[in-house]
């Protein structure tokens, strides 16, 4: 998508912050540790943290967290649900904090909207020698049956290429971090996914896959349209179509350290 596009995809969550704060998932515990593994110490920063979905995990690791999210909806609902974090207004492009002042800084399902020219030497700026970046992402696990039924009849806009192990594993494959070796003084990225599942029903599955930003920039009856089509999907499957099930997941993390 051309920057506008991006701009606009990216604004987009502040309007359903509630919806976001309820529905999204958090991270496999297992992936945010991996995420973690090679930082020279606990100081972290959660940059473009949203409603707190990371936040909440960094936070029960026991490591010391700070959070920065540039949108005020994202940011109160943060500051509701984890009062005791230290959670600041700012951007990838323009981080609140002093040089090296933080060991590790991780995003989830954030690092895709970063301005990377402007943000990697910022990121670079606050990281300790030694320290780690790292993007997390939640996917569909599209290897289970039903799953990829909901990803072909759901369309890009809720399901999109990235939002499948082999799609994640092609568009972040070092897409998504300053080049090894560049200005800001990255090496080579590494790649990693970890089982992860969210329990759900057919309605909070539709309200979750409705918190997409492909899905909130629709124009309200195509996204009514699309909607609909997934919960009569949902309705139609065994898996789904009664009660509580786990919606299969996978994380992905995607890391480099600063050298």
């Amino acid at each position: 998508m051309d920057e506008d596009e991006r701009l606009r995809h990216a604004s987009s969550f502040g309007a359903a912050a509630t919806a976001y704060a309820e529905h999204r998932p958090g991270y496999a515990v297992a992936a945010v540790r991996w995420a973690l593994a090679p930082a020279p110490g606990p100081r972290v920063l959660d940059l473009g943290a949203g409603t707190g979905k990371l936040t909440a995990a960094l936070v029960a690791l026991g490591v010391e967290v700070v959070a920065v999210e540039p949108d005020s909806a994202m940011l109160a609902e943060l500051r509701r649900s984890l009062p005791g974090v230290r959670a600041l207004p700012g951007s990838a492009e323009a981080v609140p904090l002093p040089a090296a002042s933080v060991d590790a800084v991780l995003a989830g399902n954030a690092l895709h909207w970063f301005d990377m020219a402007v943000a990697g030497p910022e990121i670079a700026r606050v990281l300790a020698p030694g320290g780690v970046l790292a993007g997390l992402w939640n996917v569909v696990d599209d290897g289970v049956e039903w799953v990829a039924g909901l990803a072909g009849v759901g369309g890009s806009a809720a399901i999109g290429p990235r939002d499948t192990p082999a799609g994640w594993r092609a568009e972040t494959a070092g897409a998504h971090l300053p080049e090894a070796g560049g200005p800001a003084r990255f090496g080579s990225s590494e790649q990693a996914l970890f089982p992860h599942g969210q329990r759900r029903t057919a309605d909070s599955l539709v309200a979750t896959l409705a918190t997409r930003a492909g899905v909130l920039v629709m124009p309200r009856q195509e996204r009514e349209a699309a909607l609909g089509r997934i919960r009569a999907f949902l309705a139609g499957r065994p898996e789904t179509a009664r009660g509580e099930f786990t919606f299969p997941m996978r994380t992905g993390v995607l890391r480099a350290r600063r050298l």
